[in-house]
């Protein structure tokens, strides 16, 4: 049975079955989980069980060697011993897709989301330890990261017995069907409004050439570009390497993975924003700058949100983790993310009041960095596990 589940990153479903689950969930659609399958380190599945009442249910999985997964967003030893809690081993089974940190329980339409997380579960847990990259053994962990409150909640009435431990906001920027303008006064406060028009207005005086293409014409340049902001940030990588990978995601994504290049006359591109966009809704994928060659005009956010903003037809930007404070400024509304330990006998069952004061102490960190952040905070996604 196991094996099975990771002869492709759908587990041997098609495309239509599978993405009449997802239902519009971008991060855990056919063609998002094919997309990111093409990464080293782990080896993607597809989980997926027949419900006794009718339907079906599914969720994104990689089985992962202890120390293999390349990601270290993903690597979930890291992530709670990082914050003090303990953990499951190192190696097993990753519950959720492996790049966009936004994962779902999906399900048949109609079908009642704690029978679905239960029998999820089950599985998940009796699924055999399967093979990693290497060939050798995952490991014995089962551990979902970057769920969303409403799966936690039915994970955890569903019997899981760990507390869900607190990994990120996500951000998301609602486009009211007015329009930029419309959109603009729904940051209430007149010094924020005047703080975004002073951006948009100084990167188009700084005499910027934005060009927009389609991936497959533009990899190089994200590829190139993108190193320089990783780098900028402490995680190596070869610009060579960045373009392969980008040159890979192109030759899947065909005409949905979409770039703003921003220029100067004819010099190469100082910055570049990767998006898809997927119905009323942009999913920003990857930034990029040649730091040296900015003009000081807010490039970050005129790529990444001001420009995406005003494209007809977009509703929502969903602008992902990191950097809070920036987006809630800008409207964001942010949402909590967890990790899930589904191992049996999880060592943080009876660590109920440990997880709290974590979960706790990282809320109170993003209250603090402004009255903006408190604001953006759904409250009533946080406080059950705060």
């Amino acid at each position: 049975m196991g094996a099975d589940y990771f002869t492709d990153p759908l587990g041997g479903l098609t495309d239509a079955e599978w993405d009449g689950m997802a239902d519009g969930r971008f991060y855990s659609s056919a063609f998002w989980l094919r997309l990111v399958a093409l990464e080293a380190g782990a080896v993607s599945g597809g989980l997926h069980v027949d419900l006794p009442g009718g339907g079906r249910a599914a969720v994104p999985v990689a089985a992962t060697e202890p120390d293999g997964m390349s990601n270290p967003h993903l690597r979930w030893h890291d992530v709670l011993t990082e914050r003090g809690l303990p953990s499951p081993p190192a190696g097993g089974v990753l519950v959720a897709q492996r790049r966009g940190y936004l994962a779902h329980l999906l399900a048949t339409p109609g079908v009642d989301s704690v029978d679905a997380a239960g029998a999820l579960l089950e599985a998940v847990r009796s699924l055999p330890d399967p093979v990693g990259p290497s060939g050798s053994t995952a490991g014995p962990a089962r551990v979902a990261m970057y769920l969303t409150t409403a799966d936690v909640l039915a994970l955890r009435a569903a019997g899981v017995r760990s507390m869900p431990v607190a990994l990120t906001a996500d951000a998301w920027l609602g486009i009211p069907p007015g329009g930029w303008e419309e959109w603009l006064e729904t940051m209430g406060s007149s010094h924020r409004r005047r703080r975004v028009r002073s951006e948009v207005r100084k990167f188009e005086q700084a005499g910027y050439r934005v060009e927009h293409r389609v991936l497959r014409d533009a990899y190089t340049h994200v590829g190139r570009l993108a190193a320089r902001t990783e780098q900028r940030y402490g995680i190596e990588g070869s610009a060579d390497a960045y373009i392969e990978a980008f040159r890979k995601h192109a030759e899947l994504a065909g005409d949905r993975a979409e770039v703003l290049l921003c220029s100067v006359g004819d010099e190469p591109p100082v910055g570049c924003c990767l998006y898809v966009r997927d119905g009323d809704t942009v999913y920003l994928r990857a930034v990029g700058f040649d730091y040296e060659r900015l003009r000081g005009a807010a490039e970050y956010f005129n790529l990444a949100y001001y420009i995406p903003a005003r494209m007809p037809g977009v509703r929502w930007l969903h602008a992902g983790i990191a950097t809070p404070g920036g987006k809630a400024l800008r409207g964001a509304e942010l949402r909590p993310l967890w990790l899930l330990d589904l191992t049996p006998g999880s060592p943080l069952e009876g660590r109920e009041n440990d997880v709290r004061a974590h979960n706790a102490a990282f809320l109170d960190r993003l209250t603090a960095e402004s009255p903006a952040v408190t604001k953006a905070l759904l409250a009533d996604e946080w406080k059950s596990f705060c």
